[in-house]
């Protein structure tokens, strides 16, 4: 999914940006709050992970702004402040959850997968489609109990349309939530991991099917069996 974290302390920022993308998620980094806010002014992600001591522009102003603009993306706190207080005004302001700082990075990660879980719809982690099963907090799909061998980028891709079966993405949504800013990327990238996608779920037996609606993009469906 595309995530954008706000967060000014470098090595904070770097570690939970590199884990959530050894996850698979694609990162935005941001370490000043005005470059946060415009960045969300402009581009839609699947979650907001923002501190709150920011230079610039402080998160609760970010938090405001973006709730004005009635942006719907979930939004994960994160505040070295254990005070009642600081955390209930989190929440007032929009906040859907908050960690306190230091905290352990499997419970970041626990709060991510139950954020994005819950925008998508879900109740918990697993996802299914035929005999095509995904497993969020693992990260692995399987066919009939058989483990595919999907790429990180691969993954995104078959999670983002297996969490929504039947709606059509297009080429260009699918491309800003797999790709980050900085990584070089095209919409005939989309198109090659779909290609091996469908090559993979086909070897398999899947009945999940890829198809592809020319002009429009990308919907999965499951096959009768």
């Amino acid at each position: 999914m595309r995530i954008l974290l706000v967060e000014d302390t470098r090595d904070v920022g770097e570690a939970i940006a590199a884990r959530l993308r050894g996850l698979g998620h694609a990162v935005d980094w941001e370490v000043d709050g005005a470059a946060g806010d415009a960045v969300l002014s402009v581009q839609a992600y699947d979650l907001v992970i923002l501190d709150v001591n920011l230079p610039g522009l402080d998160g609760f102003a970010i938090l405001k702004r973006l709730r004005a603009r009635r942006g719907p993306v979930p939004v994960l706190v994160l505040t070295a402040r254990s005070e009642v207080d600081d955390r209930v005004g989190a929440l007032d302001l929009g906040a859907d959850d908050y960690l306190v700082k230091p905290f352990d990075f499997r419970e970041l990660e626990a709060r991510v997968r139950a954020l994005l879980r819950r925008n998508s719809g879900h109740a918990d982690n697993a996802l299914t489609l035929g005999n095509l099963r995904l497993d969020r907090e693992a990260r692995s799909a399987s066919v009939a109990g058989e483990v595919l061998d999907l790429t990180r980028r691969e993954w995104t891709l078959i999670e983002i349309l297996a969490a929504r079966p039947g709606r059509i993405f297009a080429k260009g949504e699918l491309l800003e939530r797999v790709f980050a800013f900085e990584e070089e990327s095209s919409e005939n990238a989309v198109e090659q991991i779909v290609a091996r996608l469908r090559r993979k779920l086909a070897a398999a037996g899947a009945r999940a099917e890829i198809r592809t609606l020319r002009g429009l993009g990308y919907q999965v469906l499951c096959q009768e069996s």
